[in-house]
C-alpha cells in the first residue's frame, strides 16, 4: 500500500543525502532555487547538472552516477521527457525517493518511477513552499 502524499513528503523531509537534478547557475531559474532551499536547511545537497562545475558553491555532477554519497531522495527540475531518464538513472543509483517539482512530472515518469519501486511525489506541492525558501 503506498503511503499518503503528506506521510511521503514527511519521509522524503526526514533525511538525505539529496540531489537536485536539473540544478542552474542562474538564480532566477527553480532548479537555483530548490538548490538553496536545501542549503538553507543544512540539508546534505548535490547539484546534478551535465554543464556546471560549481552552483551556490556545492561541486556540480553531471550524472547521479557520478556523485560520491549514496543519495536517498531527489528533487527533479527536468522537462517531463528529460524526467523520465532520470527517474531510471535514479534507481540505479540506489535512490528510494523522487519528488518531481511541478512542470517535471508527466504519467509516464510517475509510472517508471513506481514501477521501479520508489516513492513519488508528484502532481503536488513545490518543494519551495514547504521548504519555506526565502530569496
Amino acid at each position: 500500500m503506498t503511503s499518503s502524499l503528506d506521510e511521503r513528503i514527511k519521509s522524503f523531509m526526514a533525511s538525505g543525502p539529496y540531489a537536485v537534478v536539473g540544478a542552474s547557475s542562474d538564480r532566477d531559474k527553480y532548479g537555483n532555487k530548490v538548490l538553496r532551499a536545501y542549503q538553507q536547511h543544512g540539508m546534505e545537497v548535490y547539484p546534478i547538472n551535465p554543464r556546471a562545475a560549481e552552483i551556490e558553491g556545492l561541486q556540480a555532477y553531471p550524472t547521479l552516477a557520478d556523485v560520491p554519497a549514496k543519495l536517498r531522495a531527489i528533487s527533479i527540475i527536468t522537462p517531463p521527457v528529460i524526467t523520465e531518464q532520470v527517474v531510471v538513472a535514479a534507481a540505479a543509483a540506489g535512490v528510494k525517493m523522487v519528488w518531481m517539482q511541478p512542470g517535471a512530472e508527466s504519467v509516464e515518469a510517475i509510472r517508471k518511477a513506481e514501477a521501479l519501486g520508489m516513492e513519488v511525489i508528484a502532481d503536488g506541492p513545490c518543494f519551495l513552499v514547504l521548504a519555506h525558501y526565502r530569496e
